[in-house]
């Protein structure tokens, strides 16, 4: 049996974009620094009366927002990378085919060169921390530093849990339904100040590579909201690029935290360029093996 042809990438990828019925996209703004902007899905209940949940689907959910995968999200932590100073561009070397598990005269080798022309507006330069600089999180949480990372993780954490309260408050329920926390210790009111003693604890982590400015911070911790990862990847039989695009997309759309990308086909170099560009959460892999090398 013939499989049913499939629809073009952009026709998909518009699916996934597509609004949520009986919702939207609302952002709560921080106060102690600039830029902080944390995107919360408000849906309208039945009874007419609105809650808000968390939202990972980053921009492409957004009223307005116009998906290209070529040239990538928009650098949300770019301003906040520049205004700490502590790191620095640096020239990085051009891929080269064996990055992709390519020889020049493979079959494919045009393609793969049309796929990284369509991709150039993808590059971005790579920066570094710069001589005696150190630049995560847990540095600067312990240096006493509150990060717009930490500002933006508290907000995201807190969401709007005073209406969820105010709405939902039942002490006998909540009694019933509170269970065995196992020493967790998560307060009523999540302040960024909180986030940094998490953080500064080694209780949590904010994966926010300096190298991955398209990204919104989110945390992982015992003491934190329970997080989701989707697993993604081509194969050496099936998938393409645009389509592990269109995977990451629907994966954020449905919930996912972080994405790890577990490909093991071809172009894998490029393939992962795409991936993090357009990638509003955390990205993971597994180790690449370049032939000849292991």
């Amino acid at each position: 049996m013939n499989a049913p042809e499939k629809p073009p990438f952009a026709s998909l990828l518009a699916q996934a974009c597509a609004p949520f019925p009986a919702s939207r996209k609302v952002h709560v703004p921080g106060t102690r620094h600039p830029g902080v902007a944390v995107p919360l899905r408000e849906i309208a209940l039945s009874n007419g009366e609105r809650v808000t949940v968390y939202d990972t689907s980053g921009p492409y959910t957004a009223p307005g927002f116009t998906a290209d995968v070529r040239t990538g999200l928009p650098a949300l932590r770019a301003p906040w990378l520049d205004a700490r100073g502590d790191t620095e561009p640096y020239a990085g070397r051009a891929p080269q085919a064996v990055d992709d598990g390519d020889r020049r005269d493979t079959p494919d080798a045009e393609r793969l060169q049309a796929l990284r022309q369509q991709a150039a507006g993808l590059q971005r330069t790579p920066r570094r921390a710069r001589a005696g600089q150190c630049v995560t999180q847990m540095h600067y949480a312990r240096r006493g530093i509150v990060t717009p990372e930490m500002e933006f993780v508290a907000l995201r954490e807190m969401g709007r849990r005073e209406w969820m309260q105010a709405y939902g408050g039942d002490a006998e329920r909540e009694a019933r339904l509170r269970g065995d926390a196992r020493g967790a210790r998560i307060p009523e009111l999540i302040t960024p100040e909180w986030v940094r003693d998490e953080v500064a604890a080694g209780r949590a982590v904010i994966p926010a590579n300096i190298n991955h400015p398209e990204l919104e911070p989110m945390a992982i911790g015992r003491n934190f909201r329970v997080k989701v990862n989707a697993n993604i990847g081509n194969s050496a039989v099936s998938s393409g690029i645009e389509e592990e695009v269109e995977k990451l997309v629907w994966s954020t759309r449905w919930g996912a935290d972080t994405v790890m990308d577990l490909s093991t086909g071809r172009h894998i170099h490029t393939t992962r360029d795409w991936i993090l560009r357009n990638a509003p959460v955390p990205i993971g892999t597994v180790t690449l093996e370049v032939p000849g090398t292991g």
